[in-house]
């Protein structure tokens, strides 16, 4: 799987590693491609991604038209 970094870097390696990395950051690993090849996961803090997520959501649908 290949991992972004929170200090823009990235890599391919095995979950396990990738566990390793998000635990050394004391942050969350979200995958955030799973049909890519290979998977894409990010580092970061889970809360923080979900907030900013159904920001975006409401936003979208605040601006749709019915």
């Amino acid at each position: 799987m290949r991992v972004i970094k929170p200090d823009d870097g990235h890599e391919i390696t095995t979950s396990e590693r990738a566990l390793q990395i998000a635990e050394s950051y004391n942050l969350d690993l979200v995958e955030v491609a799973p049909d890519a090849k290979p998977p894409v996961c990010k580092v970061i803090d889970y809360g923080k991604f979900m907030y900013e997520k159904k920001k975006k959501e409401k936003e979208a649908k605040k601006k749709q038209h019915t």
